[in-house]
């Protein structure tokens, strides 16, 4: 099994290698929402790919572990095969995608998870990457039913994808056991970061409302659209660890997990335990070292 360390996050050059190749083969892949919303949430992350060198192993551990369901759509968006790209769904609801990095260019040395965040106009968010100090990977491209497209680094060097969805963005629900709940940016200097992001996607970064909560985890910031929290940034809290955006899912019992993660073929890499936030958190790897993070929720506040 891979190892799982700062690059198994830092593969973007090859992350963008795979999205670049999706948009320049006249692929076209699905849309993320079924059916037209009309709806732009800017700011919110919308969807999340795992780019996987084993999807069978992949499909084995988060189904056995959240029950996700798999949509093998490859070859019907005009991929090389069918198991290169595969919708991922949790209760029937659309959540995510996952790439095969094997059948799509073959490189058996990349794993990670991508956020894609919802921006209105991405030719006119891109344009403002770079003078908020970041970095354009792959310009904007067409991905037909998914949309428009760019991947960029952060100001800090966190990879994450730029969606212009064209049929509109899923809209907010709640989140029960098995989704995911949330996305946190960890990073060097949250400050920058917060800067990067109210200039891209207008999200408005500041500490957490709470003053107990606050105090407990006086370094944590929320991104906000207005007043509805997007995302959460937080200095990095593993060492050596290269800035990255991180999803959470929502699970009744971090440790009840955790004890199945070996015997699927994934590493835990930080045990269950409390948050200062609040709740309980842990953070694995699966079979191919792609990180991810489990919390409860709603919140109970630790003493």
């Amino acid at each position: 099994m891979p190892q799982f360390t700062a690059r198994s996050f830092a593969s973007a050059v090859f992350a963008v290698l795979l999205l670049s190749a999706c948009a320049t083969t006249n692929i076209n892949l699905p849309s993320i929402t079924e059916g037209t919303t009309g709806e732009r949430l800017p700011g919110k992350i919308i969807w999340r790919d795992l780019l996987t060198n084993d999807p069978a192993a992949s499909r084995r551990f988060y189904g056995e572990l959240f029950g996700w369901q798999f949509e093998s759509v490859g070859t019907a968006s005009n991929l090389r095969s069918d198991s290169a790209y595969t919708l991922i769904r949790h209760n029937g609801h659309l959540i995510g995608g996952m790439i095969d990095t094997l059948a799509l260019n073959g490189r058996d040395d990349i794993s990670q998870w991508v956020v894609l965040m919802s921006v209105a106009d991405v030719d006119a968010a891109s344009r403002k990457v770079e003078a908020a100090g970041g970095r354009i990977i792959t310009p904007p491209t067409d991905l037909q039913s998914r949309g428009r497209l760019a991947v960029v680094r952060d100001a800090e060097g966190a990879l994450l994808g730029l969606l212009q969805t064209r049929d509109g963005d899923p809209g907010d629900r709640s989140a029960t056991a098995g989704d995911f709940l949330w996305d946190e940016l960890w990073t060097t200097d949250a400050a920058n970061a917060s800067s990067f992001y109210s200039d891209i996607a207008g999200l408005k970064g500041g500490n957490i409302d709470n003053d107990a909560t606050r105090a407990k985890a006086p370094s944590y910031q929320l991104l906000k659209a207005g007043d509805t929290p997007r995302a959460g940034i937080m200095p990095n809290p593993l060492e050596g660890l290269d800035p990255v955006w991180v999803s959470y899912i929502r699970v009744e019992s971090p440790a009840a997990i955790t004890s199945q993660v070996a015997a699927l073929g994934g590493r835990v890499i930080v045990e269950a335990g409390p948050r200062p936030l609040g709740g309980e958190v842990a953070f694995i790897a699966d079979p191919s070292g792609a990180g991810i993070a489990l919390q409860t929720w709603p919140l109970e506040q630790q003493d």
